[in-house]
């Protein structure tokens, strides 16, 4: 029996998927565990292997976005009907023409049976055949679906309808959503004139990464009711005692390496700081998991050294190095994505002295470290020249209150400041 491949949920964060590449051709015999597809999902690019035994029958989607649990492909024995498949899968009753194969379907443009504008009723517009995908991109084109006779299974619309419509500008010809006439002037903000002539800018799509970062840092800036403090402290002892360090330690201990220790030995002390705000509850993790964000070409990878306290300088030396590289190749998996409780955001290493980081959710605080700088402080009635580094915690006023979050910013600073505590 022919089994009908959805798009899986690969991250728990993932609302759709993005087809690279398929690594099987119409036609294939494949196997359990089969390399069958690569899928982008908003944090890395994972391989999809198959999940039965059979001939690859049907590819819904060559490449481009899928929602989840939207129809990808299917696998089945020679000579069964991959729609039929499709259509029973789907509980649908109506049968396809049999004249119709899927490569047929595949190459035919969509059809606009109606081009004058007219008002559809809601209750009409909800029995319209559409992908959530498909109706999506209509929404934000302007574009009626009624009328449109889609390429998928059943005459669903489906994404390459929409494309088609747009690349064959025929948006015109389609019932608009909107009644208000188009603006002609330029809207706020934008830098470059509607009109202006081409290659005087580039339109780059979206990343599924950009988007999942644009949605959870939009939710978490304008939920979440952030407050900032920002502290100095003298990294001169730190310094000096990662010099010591370093003359033994199998690999170099960077500072960074030195800040997530000393913040998960702070938070063990605060543990309200260590915390997550659930709506009707709070929860105090009883487990200490840094997430460490990382700069990849797209945006920020947030990868977890887990059971951070209980690691050594070393271990979270390895640890970090090896989360890193695989963030910056988009090979990270869920897994090493998911369960922070805590989040350090560090751009010291790119001469910023001080900077404000949106909580990483479901986190109640995120530190931000600047760099360290030579700056003239007062010592026992003298100058000297200490070595300052800035840290900011945002907090969510929900969880954390500012008598709280200044508490954990001086236990870090003593810590920081006499690094012996380390290891005590």
């Amino acid at each position: 029996m022919a089994e009908v491949i959805r798009m899986p949920r690969m991250s728990d964060t993932m609302e759709e998927g993005n087809i690279v590449a398929w690594h099987k051709k119409i036609g294939d015999e494949v196997e359990p565990g089969d390399l069958l597809a690569e899928i982008e999902t908003d944090k890395a690019t994972m391989d999809f292997e198959a999940p039965f035994e059979g001939i690859l029958l049907h590819i819904e989607i060559e490449s481009g976005s899928v929602a989840i649990g939207g129809v990808i492909a299917v696998i089945g024995d020679e000579g069964e009907d991959p729609i039929a498949a499709i259509k029973a899968d789907e509980g649908e009753s109506e049968t396809k023409p049999e004249s119709t194969t899927p490569e047929e379907s595949t190459e035919k443009p969509a059809e606009v049976k109606s081009t004058a504008a007219q008002e559809i009723p809601a209750s009409h517009q909800d029995r319209i055949k559409a992908s959530p995908l498909a109706k999506s991109m209509a929404a934000e084109a302007g574009l009626n679906l009624h009328g449109i006779t889609g390429t998928g299974d059943q005459g669903r619309i489906i994404k390459r309808d929409i494309e088609a419509l747009l690349k064959n500008n025929k948006v015109a010809s389609v019932s608009p959503n909107i009644s208000a006439p188009v603006p002609t002037r330029e809207p706020v903000g934008l830098k470059t004139p509607i009109n202006s002539p081409e290659g005087a800018y580039e339109d780059v799509p979206v990343s599924q990464m950009r988007k999942v970062i644009a949605r959870r840092l939009g939710e978490s800036k304008f939920s979440a009711p952030h407050f900032y403090l920002t502290m100095e402290i003298d990294m001169r002892q730190t310094m000096a005692t990662r010099k010591k360090i370093n003359e033994i330690a199998p690999a170099k201990i960077s500072f960074n390496d030195i800040i997530v220790k000393a913040t998960a030995t702070a938070l063990k002390m605060h543990p309200a700081i260590n915390s997550s705000w659930l709506g009707d509850k709070i929860r105090y993790n009883k487990v200490i998991n840094i997430g460490v964000a990382v700069a990849v070409d797209e945006g920020l990878l947030v990868p977890v050294i887990r059971d951070t306290d209980k690691k050594s300088l070393s271990e979270i030396n390895a640890e970090v190095r090896d989360l890193a590289g695989k963030a910056k190749e988009r090979k990270l998996q869920p897994q090493e994505m998911q369960g922070n409780t805590f989040t350090i955001s560090n751009l010291g290493m790119f001469g910023i002295d001080e900077f404000t980081a949106i909580i990483n959710p479901p986190d109640a605080c995120i530190l931000a470290v600047g760099g360290i700088a030579e700056k003239p402080i007062i010592e026992n009635g003298e100058i000297s020249v200490g070595k300052i580094m800035k840290v900011t915690l945002s907090c969510d006023h929900r969880v954390v209150d500012g008598v709280t979050g200044a508490k954990f910013l001086q236990t870090l600073k003593g810590i920081l400041e006499d690094p012996i505590r380390l290891v005590v």
